[in-house]
Order: C-alpha cells, then sequence, then structure tokens
C-alpha cells in the first residue's frame, strides 16, 4: 500500500511543476520575451495569465516604467573659443520595442545605459562645440536641451529605447578656469560702474548748472518786475503828490515839513546844528513869530 502510494505522490508532484512551468503572468508594468530553445518566439505585451510549453520554453520579463540614468561624475565639453565646462546631466528613458532591445543589447539595463551615456555625451559635445559659453549658461539651455533629446532619441531608437528627456542639472567651470572668469568679470562689472558713475556725474553737473541757470533767470525776472512795480508805485506817488501840491501848495510844503520833523527829532537826545536862517526851520521861526505877535 505505501509502496503504490510513493509514485503517486511524486508524480501528483511531477504533474504540479508541468502545470505551474506552463503558466505565467505579465505585470500590466511589464512586457514578456518568449523564447523557444533561445530564440524569441513571441512578445507578450498584453498583461495577465499567458501559456507556454513547458520545458522548450521560457520567459523573461522586462520593465517598461520609465527609467532614469544620471551620471555619477560632470562631464567636461569645450565651447566656443576653447572654454571648457563641466555639465552635470541627467536621462529619462523608457524601453519601446522590446525585441529590439533585447536583439541590441541582450536586454541588460547597465548596456543599455552605457550606450545611452555615450550617445549623451557625444550629442552634448557637439553642440557645446558650436556655442559660446554664455549660451551654454544661461541663453540657450532649454534649445540645448530639446535638440539633444531628439537626436538622441532618433539614434537609441535602434536599440529599441525611447528617450523621454534630458535635462542639464548644473553647468559650471573647472577650478582653474573659474579664478580667471571672475576677475574678468568683476574687471568688467568694475568698467560699466565706473561708466555709470562717470555718466551720472556728467549728468548732475548739466542738472545744477541747468538749475543754476534757472535760478539766475527767475532772480533777474523778479528783479525787473519788482523794479517795474516800484517804479510804477513810485510814478503813482509822484502823480499824487503832483495832484496835492498843486491844489494846496502851502499846505503840502507844509506837512512834508513835518514829516521832515518828525523823522529827524525822533528822540530826547537828537541834535541838529543849522543857521537860524535856514529853510528846514522856516515854518518854526513862522510859528514863534507868530506866537510873539500874538502874544503882543
Amino acid at each position: 500500500m505505501m509502496r503504490a502510494l510513493g509514485p503517486l505522490i511524486a508524480l501528483l508532484v511531477v504533474a504540479v511543476l508541468l502545470v505551474s512551468s506552463t503558466f505565467f503572468t505579465v505585470d500590466q508594468r511589464q512586457n514578456a520575451i518568449v523564447f523557444q530553445l533561445g530564440e524569441v518566439k513571441e512578445v507578450v505585451q498584453k498583461p495577465g495569465l499567458h501559456f507556454k510549453w513547458p520545458l522548450l520554453q521560457n520567459v523573461r520579463l522586462f520593465d517598461m516604467r520609465i527609467l532614469s540614468y544620471d551620471d555619477i561624475e560632470p562631464l567636461r565639453f569645450l565651447t566656443q573659443g576653447n572654454r571648457p565646462v563641466l555639465v552635470d546631466s541627467f536621462v529619462k528613458w523608457r524601453i519601446k520595442d522590446v525585441r529590439q532591445y533585447y536583439i541590441s543589447v541582450q536586454g541588460d539595463e547597465f548596456r543599455a545605459a552605457t550606450r545611452i551615456r555615450q550617445t549623451v555625451s557625444g550629442t552634448l559635445r557637439e553642440e557645446f562645440g558650436t556655442r559660446s559659453l554664455n549660451d551654454v549658461v544661461s541663453g540657450e539651455r532649454e534649445m540645448i536641451m530639446s535638440q539633444v533629446r531628439e537626436k538622441v532619441d532618433q539614434d537609441l531608437e535602434r536599440i529599441g529605447v525611447q528617450i523621454i528627456d534630458v535635462r542639464l542639472k548644473r553647468v559650471d567651470l573647472p577650478v582653474d578656469v573659474s579664478e580667471s572668469v571672475y576677475r574678468r568679470m568683476e574687471a568688467e562689472r568694475k568698467r560699466i560702474a565706473n561708466e555709470l558713475r562717470s555718466t551720472g556725474a556728467a549728468e548732475a553737473e548739466r542738472i545744477r548748472a541747468d538749475a543754476d541757470r534757472q535760478r539766475e533767470v527767475l532772480l533777474a525776472e523778479a528783479y525787473r518786475d519788482a523794479q517795474r512795480v516800484r517804479g510804477e508805485g513810485d510814478a503813482k506817488a509822484s502823480a499824487i503828490y503832483a495832484a496835492a501840491f498843486s491844489q494846496n501848495p502851502e499846505f503840502f510844503s507844509f506837512y512834508r515839513s513835518m514829516e521832515a520833523y518828525r523823522g529827524t527829532f525822533r528822540g530826547r537826545n537828537d541834535l541838529l546844528l543849522l543857521e537860524t536862517n535856514s529853510d528846514f526851520l522856516r515854518y518854526f521861526r513862522d510859528s514863534m513869530g507868530r506866537s510873539a505877535g500874538q502874544r503882543k
């Protein structure tokens, strides 16, 4: 009885192994290649459970998601004028054609990454060699990345790879070049600053001279207007005086003399030496004479 169960159990185990090796599962993020005796028999792109012949066929799965390749060390390139730069970049790529990918690099991701690195490096070298340092650093970076991506994608399509994006993370000058470049930049900035200062000083002098000229013009015009108004006032005053004098010359003479006396004898200690027959004291003499006559 026990002897009969042994072969039966072994037969069941073999059957289970055969059945399990007959089916395989493809995830929605994967493609599969079915090999028959070492040759590519079929490419499976549809996810789900699939059948294969046991022992005769084997399956290899490939990840179809977007992968990244990032250089460990920055690459050194030369721009126009043999100006060296250090470029740090990364690439986003994915398997586009599984069959071609396996035929070209045997499905080895490391070999594919090496091929991508070589292609990207060569394309970047060509692009940088036709551009100036300023264009590479800031001016045409977006254009460079777009052109590099298109060229690299066309080249790597032959190995079944699609390039999604190529990005420049950083573009720096080598240490041995940075110092001289910074010195030239500093000298250029100082030159521009001196030019701006000179231009500002000249403009300030021009504005100051214009302000002084306008000030002199305004003062001259104000003095002219003041003199004109003063002359008009003096003319009107003279006309008034003349009209008043013509109406009563004796009273006008008396009033002007009184004003002169008031202006002359302002304080008690004021002293004025005049001859007794001076015309300035005419009204004093008349007043004294009249007073004496009245007393008589």
